[in-house]
């Protein structure tokens, strides 16, 4: 009644009604929207031709008029001086002397006066090009002088003269005209030769003419470092390390060449005054990088004229700690009042030549950590008569290395106080040092040819040092550093002892007792009993070998490491996973030993077996159980193996007992573990060998016998509601049916009519066609009644 008042007072229709009528709109729109889309691309077609072409884009030139210009003016440039030389070669002839010197002066001056004029009216390119023709046809004159009226002066040394006087005069025009770039690079680059080729003319050697070009290079480096002008500045840096990388590389070879006191020592100062040059440069060049490395250079050519002076007068032996104590030298240079730039140059020179130095020692150290590598193919054949002997295997020992330990001494010397002086860089630099003062002490036995026996001794007094570092030191990294050397010391002594029967038996019980005393220091717990472990396991192997023991029989020997190993995991827990890893190699190796010898093997898989169990016992050790069954179960395969026994229940029970055991206490601690889960690894371990057996054996007992188990297991699976024991053990006794009536069956088959299995199979399938929902109903039960089981 309500809803009817309303409508009367608002007269609005009923929603369907309204509804009707807003989608009749809106077609209405849609439909007239597209008449005026259409009728607006009927206009735009209709007036396409008449709008206006797009205007073309204009082209880009690909070059600028002043390029053009220069191109230009400098080709002309180069063909007039073209012209002028072979005027001056080949038409000079046809002239007499006053013609010619006419010509020459009357070209020469013209070319030189022009660009005044040029330069007023603001042609500074065309002057440019006509100011470096000038200057080219000065050459000419000067050429063309020589060969009329000085020909029998020599020719390098007016050659020395000419390009001063040209320097001279360059430079004097360029300041005439001022506005000019080119006469100063020019005049620069004829005064590269004057001071060469006049040492050159009077016939000096090799010292004056490499001291020519250093002070050359002195020259062009003042000039690139005074100049404001770029283009001067950019062609004396040229000229600098032109003339100064000639300079330094004649220097070296005169330096290394040197075999005497005082000829070292004239190479030595043309290194110096090379290596003030370059510092020069480090202090006055502005940019920061240039600097370091002007400094960085200097530093090393310092060290090489320092040290090649005693290169030339010591034995060969003190080359490399020569140059090495004036590379450490250089580091004074850090607290000296030097500009930063050059402080930090000179004291990357010096680690360069320490690192070199390092470098240079660094094979001894591969010698002596590999060298004993050699004895592994020549165990026990005698002892040598030194250790280099040892060592030298079959890796050469270098010449001249006696002084390879203070190299690495004084290096390590020099990383100590840098580690005391600075914290960016302490840890890096302590394990440095201690890696350095460790491939000293390795390496100074061999050196100093030390017997034999006592230079065992000194390789275990280093390790026994590393470990003292890495237990006293604080910093994590140095410790760990000193740790991984312990143990590369340790294993290089094992290498070495492997000449001598008493020697390897007196360094691995001496290695064992060590890391086992080290392993009581808590930060060295893990690797020291972890290195123990291994030298005991190492011990026994060589205490089997020296008893004359078969090697199945020093398994059963070395078998008390996995077991010190479980019961110390067991004591120490933060040591648990290395220790445990070591006892699990010591078990594999035993097991290895022992594969020649059935029996013995089966014993130690035993054994291996009780030690996993025993370790299973622990709560974050269960997996283990799993391994331990399967070490027992090898072992009675093995034993069985031994035996010649064929039958496979042999085999398969001792693993499916255990395993129903097992599913029964899960499946009493968990009700909804599933049937397969519990007993199905476990039956199917002994039913499908046993099935696989029955159908080749001909004799009625087995077959009788699987049988009868499996229909135990059937009734048991169906009495307990059970997947698991009924499918499989009704599964098995169908098989185990068939098999024992097939004899039956194959001839009944031969004797019946070949229509029969035909007929038969099609009678089955109407059958089963005829019943098909049925069968599906059953099918349906089946699945609901095994779905309920467990």
């Amino acid at each position: 009644m309500a809803r009817a008042t309303l409508h009367g007072m608002t007269h609005l229709p009923p929603p369907a009604e309204e509804l009707r009528t807003l989608d009749a709109e809106l077609w209405q729109l849609d439909a007239r929207r597209a008449q005026l889309l259409a009728r607006r691309a009927q206009l735009i077609g209709l007036l396409q031709p008449a709008l206006p072409p797009a205007p073309p884009v204009p082209r880009r030139p690909e070059t600028t008029a002043p390029r053009v210009q220069n191109v230009l003016l400098v080709l002309g440039g180069v063909l007039l001086t073209v012209a002028a030389i072979a005027f001056t070669l080949v038409s000079w002839g046809h002239l007499g002397i006053a013609g010619r010197s006419a010509v020459l002066a009357t070209v020469t001056v013209a070319v030189l006066g022009a660009p005044v004029p040029l330069l007023k009216r603001g042609l500074r390119s065309t002057a440019e090009a006509l100011a470096g023709l000038g200057l080219a046809l000065t050459v000419l004159d000067a050429y063309a002088l020589h060969e009329v009226a000085l020909t029998a002066t020599d020719g390098t040394g007016y050659a020395a003269v000419a390009a001063a006087l040209l320097a001279g005069v360059w430079w004097g025009y360029g300041r005439g005209l001022g506005s000019l770039r080119i006469p100063f690079p020019a005049a620069l680059a004829a005064a590269q030769f004057p001071l060469l080729l006049g040492v050159v003319a009077a016939g000096a050697g090799p010292y004056a003419i490499t001291a020519a070009l250093l002070l050359t290079a002195a020259f062009d480096t003042v000039v690139a470092l005074r100049t404001s002008a770029r283009s001067l500045r950019i062609a004396a840096a040229v000229g600098a390390y032109g003339t100064g990388g000639w300079g330094v590389a004649a220097a070296c070879v005169l330096s290394w060449e040197a075999d005497g006191l005082s000829v070292a020592a004239r190479a030595g100062a043309l290194l110096a005054l090379a290596a003030a040059i370059a510092l020069y440069a480090a202090w006055r060049v502005p940019q920061q990088g240039h600097a370091i490395g002007a400094a960085v250079t200097g530093g090393l050519l310092l060290v090489a004229a320092l040290g090649g002076v005693p290169r030339a007068s010591l034995p060969g032996v003190w080359t490399v700690p020569g140059y090495l104590a004036c590379g450490v030298g250089l580091l004074w240079a850090v607290r000296a009042p030097l500009p930063e730039p050059v402080r930090r140059g000179v004291a990357r020179a010096s680690a360069s030549v320490q690192a070199l130095a390092v470098v240079w020692a660094l094979p001894l150290v591969v010698v002596a950590l590999l060298g004993p590598v050699g004895w592994t193919g020549r165990v026990w054949s005698g002892a040598p008569s030194d250790l280099r002997a040892a060592v030298t295997v079959w890796a050469p020992w270098p010449a001249d290395a006696a002084a390879a330990p203070l190299v690495l001494a004084v290096v390590a010397a020099v990383l100590a106080g840098t580690a005391r002086a600075t914290t960016a860089w302490r840890d890096q630099a302590a394990a440095g040092a201690v890696v350095l003062v460790w491939a000293s002490a390795l390496i100074l036995p061999v050196t100093l040819k030390l017997p034999y026996p006592a230079g065992l001794f000194a390789q275990g007094l280093t390790a026994v040092a590393a470990l003292a570092v890495a237990a006293c030191t604080r910093r994590t990294p140095t410790s760990r550093t000193a740790v991984l050397l312990s143990l590369l010391t340790a294993a290089g002594l094992v290498l070495l002892s492997l000449a001598s029967q008493g020697a390897t038996l007196a360094v691995l019980a001496a290695l064992t007792g060590i890391f086992a005393v080290a392993a009581a220091h808590r930060r060295l717990t893990a690797v020291c009993a972890s290195a123990s472990l291994a030298g005991a396991a190492g011990l026994a192997c060589a205490v089997g070998a020296a008893a004359g023991r078969p090697p199945a029989h020093t398994a059963l020997l070395v078998l008390i490491v996995p077991a010190a190993a479980a019961l110390l995991a067991a004591r120490v827990p933060r040591a648990a996973v290395p220790v445990e890893a070591t006892g699990a190699v010591a078990g594999l190796l035993a097991i290895g030993l022992a594969v020649t010898d059935a029996p013995v093997l089966a014993l130690v898989l035993a054994l291996c077996g009780v030690i996993a169990a025993g370790t299973a016992v622990r709560a974050d050790r269960r997996p283990a159980g799993y391994a331990a069954a399967a070490l027992f179960v090898l072992a009675t395969w093995v034993r069985l193996g031994s035996w010649d026994v064929g039958t496979p229940e042999a085999y398969t029970l001792p693993v499916t007992v255990p395993a129903l055991v097992v599913g029964f206490v899960r499946r009493r601690r968990d009700p909804e573990a599933s049937s397969w889960t519990a007993y199905g690894p476990g039956l199917s371990v002994t039913l499908v060998p046993s099935l696989l057996a029955a159908w080749t054996d001909t004799d009625w007992p087995r077959p009788l016998l699987l049988g009868t188990a499996a229909l135990v297991l059937t009734l048991l699976g169906a009495r307990h509601r059970l997947q698991a024991p009924l499918v499989l053990g009704g599964s098995v006794l169908l098989l185990d049916a068939l098999h024992q009536l097939a004899p039956y069956l194959m001839p009944l088959a031969g004797a019946l009519p070949r229509w029969l299995p035909p007929a038969l199979a099609g009678l089955l399938l109407l059958v089963l066609g005829a019943t098909y929902e049925q069968r599906i109903r059953d099918a349906r039960r089946v699945r609901e009644v095994l779905g309920r089981m467990r």
